[in-house]
Order: C-alpha cells, then sequence, then structure tokens
C-alpha cells in the first residue's frame, strides 16, 4: 500500500512522482475524497509529472477531459459527481477510455463503482486535523 502525508501544497509534485513510481504498470486511479479535499489538483500535479502541459481542469460538467503529453500519449480525466444514472457513463463511452491503456484519472468513482474493472488503484485523500493531507493508496 502507498501512504504519505504532507504538510502543504509544494510536496504534491513530489507525492505524485512517489504514487506512480510505486504503480507504475497501472493506469486507472481512482480518487476518493470529500468535496474540496484537492483531487483536482492532485490530478493536475499527476498530469504534470506524466508530462502535460495542458490546462488542467476539472470535468464537471463535461464529465471529461483529455490532455495530451510530450511523449505524445493522452490522459483522461473523469469527473463523475453530476451523473444521475449509470447510463449517462455508457452513453459517454467510458469503456473505450478505460481499456484504451492510457492514464485514467476519475473523480468520483464512488458513481460509477459498478462499472469500474478489477486492478485500478483506489487513491484516497484525507485532511488530517493538524491541516496534513493523507494519501492512501491500493490495487483493488
Amino acid at each position: 500500500m502507498f501512504h504519505t502525508q504532507i504538510k502543504d501544497i509544494s510536496a504534491l509534485k513530489d507525492t505524485a512522482r512517489q504514487l506512480l513510481n510505486y504503480f507504475p504498470e497501472d493506469r486507472i486511479f481512482a480518487f476518493y475524497a470529500a468535496m474540496g479535499a484537492g483531487k483536482t489538483t492532485f490530478i493536475k500535479a499527476l498530469c504534470r509529472e506524466l508530462g502535460s502541459v495542458d490546462n488542467i481542469t476539472s470535468p464537471t460538467f463535461a464529465l471529461i477531459n483529455e490532455y495530451s503529453t510530450d511523449k505524445g500519449s493522452l490522459i483522461y480525466h473523469f469527473d463523475f459527481y453530476r451523473i444521475k444514472k449509470l447510463e449517462e457513463a455508457y452513453d459517454l463511452g467510458y469503456e473505450d477510455y478505460i481499456y484504451s491503456g492510457n492514464y485514467c484519472f476519475i473523480e468520483w468513482p464512488e458513481m460509477i463503482q459498478s462499472l469500474l474493472p478489477e486492478g485500478i488503484i483506489e487513491v484516497k485523500m484525507e485532511e488530517a486535523e493538524n491541516g496534513n493531507r493523507i494519501f492512501e493508496a491500493v490495487r483493488v
């Protein structure tokens, strides 16, 4: 299990590198955290670590954003907070993205939990009482 704790946002770059190095063969990462915990900010750090210089934003209304890396790879960033039923994920064609072999970063995966394949990386982010952020990740 990956586990780390950071004191401030300046440590996100190192945490992103550590997480990607801990799971070098994995491509699907599901982020579980409360609203405002920093999921999008951390995903931005992951995308930067992977070589994307695109504008990384939450795909809250679009449901998915696509980013390019400096190596020509694609990164898919999902936000399922606003979906009301699983059919919306099917309509999006989520399977094409999830099984593409590209990195997929999923915010609010609990909204499509039954659609997620086995072997993904669950990343849990939590704010500690002292303001630190705790990151835990495990393959499920």
